[in-house]
């Protein structure tokens, strides 16, 4: 964890959220940094403020940023990141997603059962376990007419 993420982390999980992501992006003046966070049902706006007012807090606080300007954006996790922990499966529970496998091998399947271990991927209602060790990259596909897969 970074020394910036150890500042933020805490006011986050103070919020009930969980920091998913810190990035800074871009040079000099114009920087942002940006805080992606979730939590079980999603984040709406009303979470996203409070972050952003807690998190602007804290770093105000401290030298993180250092004295150059730049620009806070706190942001929900996004549907187009990859799945990449446990909870992640657990929150998209019945939604379409395509799977990479460590071998290559390319799954499209609905999300089922998950645990810390593992996944149950449905096509055609069939289950099929899959270790998170044997998934090299998950997303969630979009879907604006539900199909069967």
């Amino acid at each position: 964890m970074s020394d910036l993420e150890s500042i933020i982390a805490p006011v986050v999980v103070d919020l009930g959220l969980d920091l998913e992501s810190v990035e800074i992006i871009g040079q000099a003046k114009h920087r942002r940094l940006v805080i992606a966070v979730d939590r079980d049902g999603g984040v709406g706006i009303d979470a996203i403020t409070q972050a952003t007012r807690a998190v602007s807090a804290v770093l105000d606080a401290s030298d993180a940023m250092g004295e150059t300007p730049y620009t806070l954006e706190v942001t929900s996790r996004g549907a187009d990141r990859p799945l990449t922990a446990p909870r992640h499966w657990r929150r998209n529970h019945d939604r379409l997603v395509h799977v990479t496998m460590a071998d290559g091998t390319k799954v499209t399947a609905r999300i089922g059962d998950s645990d810390e271990d593992g996944v149950d991927l449905l096509r055609g209602g069939v289950p099929t376990r899959y270790a998170y060790g044997d998934i090299e990259r998950a997303v969630i596909e979009i879907e604006l007419n539900r199909k069967d897969v």
